[in-house]
């Protein structure tokens, strides 16, 4: 295909996008008293002991579009992966001086790596209750876990952040969230349908499949950051060309 070609079938694609992202628009209730979608998404989330109505459409009444944006991100990242990986001329050397760290950024680096994994934790378990979810606390954790880098050195994050222990993590977590749907898909013919137990509204464990779901999304997510910015920083600090 020709680039004058490429240029005209962008170009009809994002017309037709654009134009139908226009017509949503104007029809959207904006400033209106009549809110039908909030109508029926506060007394669903409620009653499947959801008090995040954001966590409850997201991993609930529209968890078939939470699993396309979790294929979008793992498609990403194995796209990024690739793209990083050492090319034939490209070997990983280390350097032995990495230079010095203050050591106030050494404090304040270990003071704070506990206190986010455990923030990033508190988020991505309790996102059906309070505001965040998985998406948020996944990102909170893999920043967490780059404190050592900061903190210490690129050796000592590279020895605590085994990568194919994380890239095996995002394959796992994103195939749970498959497997739960199938298991809905086979209890009561919908996919991902809510089959377990919904417990007391305000319970840890509570909201049916919305807590695993959530917590799968978190496992991936924080995976996936782990693996992209191993990508990134061995570009950046390791990976030297050999002549």
């Amino acid at each position: 295909m020709s680039r004058s070609a490429r240029w005209i079938v962008f170009w009809l694609g994002a017309g037709g996008v654009g134009t139908l992202i226009v017509l949503a628009v104007l029809k959207l209730p904006f400033g209106g008293l009549v809110h039908p979608y909030r109508e029926l998404s506060v007394p669903a989330a409620i009653g499947r002991s959801s008090p995040n109505i954001v966590s409850s459409v997201n991993f609930d009444q529209r968890a078939l579009d939470t699993l396309g944006e979790e294929t979008i991100l793992l498609g990403s990242v194995v796209g990024a992966a690739a793209l990083l990986r050492p090319s034939k001329n490209e070997r990983e050397q280390l350097d032995r001086d990495e230079g010095r760290v203050l050591e106030a950024t050494k404090l304040l680096g270990y003071l704070l790596l506990p206190v986010t994994l455990i923030v990033g934790a508190d988020v991505v378990t309790h996102g059906h209750l309070t505001p965040g979810g998985g998406f948020q606390g996944g990102v909170v954790l893999a920043t967490g876990v780059h404190l050592l880098y900061v903190a210490g050195s690129y050796r000592m994050l590279r020895r605590l952040r085994p990568t194919k222990w994380y890239q095996l993590a995002e394959a796992v977590a994103a195939g749970a969230f498959v497997v739960l749907g199938l298991v809905g898909l086979l209890l009561t013919g919908a996919f991902l349908a809510n089959v377990l137990p919904l417990g007391v509204l305000g319970d840890l464990f509570s909201s049916g499949t919305v807590f695993f779901l959530n917590v799968a999304v978190g496992a991936a997510v924080t995976s996936g950051v782990v693996v992209l910015l191993a990508g990134f920083l061995a570009q950046a600090l390791s990976v030297r060309e050999v002549r």
